[in-house]
């Protein structure tokens, strides 16, 4: 087949690796902007054109048959660099322009992304982003990111990683809990508390401490922790804190601690002399899977968000004045 032959087919066959990628007609359409009978209709044309069939369709899934994968093997880098060129030429105009689709963690992107998103938008107004929040491992080339915002304290090598910001675990309790059962001085202290754990590590029912400070011991201590509630999202946990249901532990961008002078904290550091070790990354990254070029406006991007994150989220720690405030006594 001469391409002259094949030229109508391009599109038709670039969809196909679509398909690859999401697995789903519906995600599918969804990036290519059609609609999924017309998708289907097009492969089905595709099958027809190629005298083979070339995807499986059930009622649950969507697959290739041999045929179709041997197609989109050959054709996915051709595609890839075509994008790629295409992206290239386009960033030689000079404005940043065209949709970016991010992904981050719920509690980051609700409470610090989405003012960073408004204010880049308004700087940017030929970008558009499409941001999906959602604290599940997601797979960037095959679900269509762009960018995932992720705390993690090894980003895959496959991918480039740009550091936003520095961030760690806290431990933290309401001043009604800890007036109610006291205030822990050691971590094995922790064995008897109501603790709320995070779901989806592996490690959630051991905290591991390490003094804080070049001049204490870096002995690692492990703790068994129990309680009555576990989630896998961090502003669920800060809610129940809040309630008193216990002691739980949180990354920073999800319980700020500081307060303004004369309030009466709602949650309180725990442990402030302690650094638990191993549950929610420390450091904040935009990962975005190897390329040779970036696109502009993802670079935009994620200079805009370096620049936003450069604080960190506890700029100030004041453990000390919020123990005051509370009326407690103790010390880590």
């Amino acid at each position: 087949m001469s391409f002259d032959q094949l030229s109508p087919l391009v599109a038709d066959l670039h969809l196909l690796t679509v398909l690859a990628a999401t697995r789903s007609f519906t995600e599918a359409a969804r990036r290519l902007g059609i609609s999924k009978a017309s998708a289907s209709m097009r492969i089905s044309e595709l099958e027809r054109a190629a005298g083979v069939t070339l995807v499986r369709r059930t009622t649950r899934s969507v697959g290739l048959t041999e045929a179709g994968q041997q197609l989109v093997n050959d054709m996915q880098p051709a595609f890839s660099r075509i994008s790629e060129s295409y992206s290239a030429v386009r960033d030689l105009v000079g404005t940043p322009r065209g949709l970016i689709r991010v992904t981050a963690p719920v509690a980051l992107g609700r409470q610090h992304l989405a003012p960073c998103v408004a204010a880049f938008l308004k700087r940017y107004p030929e970008i558009h982003i499409e941001l999906e929040l959602t604290d599940r491992f997601v797979n960037l080339a095959n679900e269509g990111f762009d960018l995932a915002i992720r705390h993690t304290n090894a980003p895959p090598e496959t991918h480039v990683a740009w550091v936003l910001c520095e961030t760690r675990s806290i431990l933290l309790a309401s001043p009604d809990y800890l007036a109610r059962r006291g205030l822990p001085s050691q971590p094995a202290e922790l064995a008897s508390h109501d603790c709320l754990l995070y779901l989806g590590n592996h490690q959630a029912a051991t905290w591991t401490f390490v003094r804080n400070g070049k001049r204490k011991s870096r002995e690692q201590i492990g703790v068994n922790v129990s309680g009555t509630l576990k989630a896998n999202n961090s502003e669920v946990l800060r809610k129940a804190l809040v309630a008193g249901l216990g002691i739980g532990l949180l990354p920073d961008f999800s319980a700020p601690v500081n307060n303004l002078p004369g309030d009466k904290p709602a949650l309180i550091r725990v442990l402030p002399d302690w650094q638990v070790q191993g549950f929610f990354g420390e450091r904040i990254y935009a990962l975005r899977p190897w390329s040779p070029q970036v696109p502009k406006a993802v670079q935009c991007l994620v200079a805009h968000l370096r620049e936003s994150f450069a604080a960190g989220f506890l700029p100030g720690d004041s453990a000390a004045a919020a123990l005051s405030a509370a009326g407690l006594q103790g010390h880590g």
